[in-house]
């Protein structure tokens, strides 16, 4: 039943998908309050997808590759709704809602059982460390799509050329805020997954391998984080540099994300 919930909801999201390449051409009000309606329903189907795969299992673990890409998916969306419930604009989705099918596409088609592979990881640590980071992540994203639209939107007003999807986007000031909360946001859950990572990897090899992939990724990509975030909240950045420097560090992500299979400290788990 997982994954059959999993399946509908994966449909549901690629209605917004449909939504978001037909709001590049054209906009209906019609299509707008479908896509959103979609998402929710999707929303909540997918939680109850990843709710029942966890009950099946028996045991509670994000090692499976399907379950994780599930959940930061998941995230991502909620993340989502939460901006348009504020800002009221779905333009965001021109990212997210990519993001989000493939990710949910990875889990439905090959959700599996899962198991714990380390005591840490029945304590709970290994829960909360996968957790938080996925919600850094989610933020992450959203900021990117942010960013993305704010690069495209100044590009094209300054050419004088903002008509068609570009000209039913939101003020450039309203999606550099976006950016720069998501970045807000997201920033408490990484440091906080990050610190709890190294505590596992502390515990469970009696040292921090800083030359580990992963590791030295992910406290490079968490420096370049506190970096944005300083010269964002600090010096003022906005706009065009803020965008920059906010895609760089989604980049970072991706390949610190990337580097979990060259890395001794994620074998903790395996499926």
């Amino acid at each position: 039943m997982a994954n059959i919930w999993l399946r509908v909801a994966l449909v549901l999201y690629g209605i917004g998908l449909l939504y978001i390449l037909v709001a590049l051409t054209r906009t209906r009000k019609v299509f707008n309050s479908l896509a959103l309606h979609a998402a929710y329903l999707g929303m909540v189907l997918h939680f109850v997808a990843i709710a029942e795969t966890v009950n099946q299992s028996g045991e509670r673990s994000l090692a499976s590759l399907s379950v994780a890409a599930s959940i930061l998916g998941f995230l991502i969306m909620v993340v989502f709704l939460l901006a348009y419930m504020v800002y009221q604009t779905t333009s965001t989705g021109i990212a997210v809602f990519p993001v989000v099918f493939l990710l949910t596409f990875v889990a439905a088609t090959g959700q599996e059982p899962f198991v714990l592979a380390s005591a840490s990881a029945r304590q709970g640590w290994l829960i909360a460390h996968i957790a938080l980071i996925f919600a850094g992540y989610a933020a992450l994203v959203l900021s990117f799509s942010a960013s993305l639209l704010y690069l495209i939107q100044e590009t094209m007003l300054k050419a004088k050329r903002a008509t068609g999807f570009v000209s039913r986007l939101p003020a450039l000031q309203v999606t550099d805020e976006i950016g720069f909360r998501s970045l807000l946001i997201g920033f408490p859950f990484t440091t906080a997954g990050l610190a709890i990572g190294l505590m596992l990897a502390q515990a469970g090899f009696g040292h921090i391998d800083f030359q580990d992939p992963k590791i030295l990724l992910s406290l490079l990509t968490w420096g370049v984080y506190l970096v944005l975030v300083y010269t964002r909240w600090s010096a003022g950045w906005r706009g065009r540099r803020a965008a920059y420097l906010g895609a760089g560090v989604f980049a970072m992500a991706l390949v610190a994300w990337a580097a979990n299979y060259y890395s001794a400290v994620h074998r903790l788990a395996h499926p």
